[in-house]
């Protein structure tokens, strides 16, 4: 059975790869600058921003496009960028590339690709604390230290659970682009946790994952569930974004990654990141612009 699901995705992509071919000699393909080579897979990603993606191609978003490149016997080539205001309005809209990794599955800015996995907020904290906290819920949160990442001027969805609980005084915030200069500008929360500074800290999962996992100490991680009164998610569903009306990459893309589906989780455990099961009742949201 799975033998003939793959040997279906290969045919699948092959007919697909085909049919985007005589289009474009066809001239029935047309972008607003230019058409992108057959033969490449146009990717925009920050330079500076594990564990998805830097300069040298060590994150994990690197590996998988690398994956869905050779899947679709395309060379993988970037456009570097940093994931700020704008990111997606400079790269992938202005024709930069043809597809940007690690997008929310609903970000109304794009097309995107089935989700190939979800994540959620955690909270982590050092072993030797002995915390055991399960939510956003404990009183314990009251009287600790709670280091979060602010992305810009705005704080992630459970801080601002948090302020709705009217913990707010023992909130510290941590810029998640810190000094672009020095690599991993959001290692520093974790750090902070290592370190003594804060008690805990709330992070996207990928994050807490990886980094944790480099540290010389057990820290904690606790994914966040979302209770009766929380109206903000925390809970994600990742998928690949593509130009909104380029059907034909998104049809290519889901079929790769359903054929690569049993790597991609060896890969995402390679990483440490932690999943959620991916729920068929997603919030939009349009994180990038």
């Amino acid at each position: 059975m799975i033998t003939h699901v793959k040997l279906a995705c290969e045919c699948l992509i092959a007919m697909l790869i085909l049919v985007q071919g005589l289009a474009i000699a066809e001239g029935k393909v047309i972008t607003r600058n230019t058409v992108s080579s057959g033969h490449v897979l146009r990717v925009c990603a920050d330079p500076n921003n594990m564990p998805f993606s830097n300069h040298a191609e060590q994150g994990f978003e690197n590996r998988l496009a690398k994956i869905l490149g050779q899947t679709l016997h395309k060379q993988v080539k970037y456009t570097w960028w940093a994931q700020r205001r704008g990111f997606l309005r400079a790269t992938l809209n202005a024709n930069q590339c043809d597809l940007v990794m690690g997008l929310p599955s609903e970000d109304s800015m794009v097309l995107t690709t089935a989700p190939y996995y979800r994540s959620s907020y955690v909270v982590i904290y050092r072993a030797d604390r002995n915390y055991a906290i399960h939510s956003l819920d404990d009183l314990q949160l009251k009287k600790l230290r709670i280091g979060v990442h602010l992305i810009g001027n705005n704080s992630p969805p459970p801080a601002i659970v948090l302020a709705h609980h009217g913990i707010i005084n023992n909130l510290v915030g941590y810029n998640i682009y810190g000094d672009y200069r020095q690599p991993n500008p959001p290692l520093q929360l974790i750090k902070a946790v290592v370190k003594g500074d804060i008690d805990v800290a709330i992070v996207w999962g990928p994050m807490a994952g990886y980094f944790a996992k480099h540290e010389p100490i057990d820290l904690t991680i606790v994914p966040l569930v979302n209770t009766a009164h929380d109206n903000l998610p925390f809970e994600f569903s990742i998928a690949v974004g593509v130009r909104k009306g380029d059907e034909a990459m998104k049809t290519q893309l889901d079929a790769a990654l359903l054929l690569n589906k049993v790597a991609i989780h060896a890969l995402l455990d390679e990483y440490n990141v932690p999943r959620v099961a991916i729920v068929q009742h997603p919030v939009t949201v349009a994180f990038r612009d």
